[in-house]
């Protein structure tokens, strides 16, 4: 009997969690016959086996931070499964498709990539020749979806941990309801890709996925949809359905700050059915930059999102592109003022308050008027164009902020004692003296032991996992 084909899927890193986007493709590819294994370089490193005898290595890459890594893994893995035909999949395959084929990988893939990863086998085992480079790069068709398989996963405590306000933890498992976003939002790399698509998974796979989570010990449920608001009627019946299914368990969920306002009746319903947080890509607290980065939302509507969420009992979990090359010193130091307004400081996590926008291959920033020609050319270093800031004080300012969380995180300092660092340094860089911080800066929220974030540098440990 021969051999069966031989699989590895690989996740670089994606913010602690255990991945849907190798449990889903490894229950389609069991389905088929293929023997299939998967390696987490969050969690271990790259041994010679399984990799020595992979017919295929296939990386995850959906997001920034895990495509840096693929690449600096990319040629330990060549060397651990010289036999493998190598293919890269996620959204940041796409967009970096020819630096990707520069570094001897033969497939990359976008979108709903199941039915293509399963084709590229089924050559492979046949032929040993991949898929015709004509093959679609990004497939939209809508797939019938299956139970993920996160039996080829490490175990679920080995991942990121929901931490209660008082400091206890719970196993946090993590779901999808849907892929893609109707929006287009010129920074995210969900645009490029999905175009203003999204696709649904079914709510009866979804319930599977969570049942097999909770009989894994997960008693928090992090939902890793782009926007839970999507689709607000398929939303709604996965909190339900959870709530009924599993009372106990709680649960979090990203939604765009339009979307609180348009859905704000759903609210109440969301924290009866167990959701303790909602995280919200503010991203700015200036008009201009908002209208830049088409974020369908004001300054002021963030205000309301704070109010319509703390109403409900739901905390909110804003996140920021802080520095872009369009904000100021005064404008940076506002958004501080904001925070402490909204009494928000223990809500952020401080690399919030330092990440610096990326402009990717594809970005759809690339279609504002102008805005191509103020960059540099691509660094395949970065994945991205640079940009220097017309303002010398702002870039400067923004790289001493960086050092100062890295410090201060390796110090253990609280949130609040971070915040009040940059609150001085801020100040001090547009020349001004710090008003005193008040006392009620906000209490500590639900959070997850790794925070969230979107395209922030990898760090040295992340980059040397493999």
């Amino acid at each position: 009997m021969a051999d069966p084909f031989k699989v590895v899927l690989v996740n670089p890193y994606e913010l602690g969690r255990q991945p849907f986007a190798l449990a889903e493709p490894a229950a389609w590819l069991k389905r088929e016959g293929f023997a299939v294994r998967c390696l987490d370089l969050s969690l271990e490193k790259l041994e010679p086996e399984p990799l020595a005898a992979a017919n295929l290595v296939a990386l995850y890459v959906g997001m920034h931070t895990a495509t840096r890594i693929a690449i600096e893994a990319l040629p330990r893995i060549r060397q651990l499964a010289p036999k493998a035909h190598l293919c890269v999949y996620g959204l940041y395959a796409p967009m970096n498709e020819a630096l990707l084929r520069g570094l001897g990988v033969g497939s990359v893939l976008g979108g709903e990539v199941e039915p293509a990863l399963v084709s590229l086998c089924q050559a492979l085992r046949l032929n040993g020749k991949p898929l015709s480079r004509g093959a679609p790069l990004v497939s939209l068709a809508r797939v019938p979806f299956v139970v993920p398989d996160r039996s080829v996963l490490p175990r679920l405590s080995r991942y990121a941990h929901l931490v209660q306000p008082d400091g206890s933890t719970r196993v946090a498992g993590f779901a999808e309801g849907s892929r893609g976003c109707k929006h287009l939002c010129r920074h995210c790399p969900v645009v490029p890709v999905y175009r203003g698509k999204f696709r649904i998974v079914p709510a009866d796979v979804v319930m599977e996925d969570i049942r097999q989570q909770v009989g894994d010990g997960a008693r928090h449920i992090s939902f890793g949809d782009p926007d839970f608001f999507n689709g607000p009627t398929h939303g709604l019946k996965l909190a339900r359905g959870l709530h009924a299914a599993f009372p106990a368990i709680t649960f979090d969920a990203t939604i765009k700050v339009q979307h609180l306002i348009d859905h704000a009746e759903l609210l109440p319903e969301l924290r009866a059915c167990g959701c303790l947080f909602i995280t919200s890509a503010v991203e700015a607290v200036d008009d201009d930059i908002l209208l830049r980065l088409d974020k369908n939302h004001r300054s002021r509507d963030f205000d309301r999102a704070v109010e319509l969420t703390r109403a409900a009992g739901i905390a909110l979990a804003p996140t920021f592109v802080a520095f872009t090359p369009w904000t100021t010193l005064a404008g940076y130091i506002a958004l501080l003022e904001r925070l402490v307004a909204l009494r928000l400081v223990e809500s952020v996590p401080p690399v919030q308050l330092i990440i610096r926008l990326l402009v990717p291959e594809g970005s759809w920033l690339l279609k504002l008027a102008g805005f191509r020609e103020t960059l540099m050319p691509f660094d395949p270093a970065l994945l991205g164009y640079p940009w220097r800031h017309p303002d010398a004080r702002v870039d400067r300012l923004q790289q001493e902020l960086q050092a100062d969380v890295a410090q201060g995180e390796a110090e253990k300092l609280s949130r609040r004692e971070l915040f009040a660092g940059l609150w001085r340094r801020a100040h001090a860089a547009a020349g001004l003296a710090a008003p005193d911080l008040p006392a009620d800066l906000g209490s500590p929220i639900p959070r997850l032991s790794e925070p969230w974030y979107c395209c922030a540098e990898p760090t040295m440990q992340q980059l040397q996992a493999f």
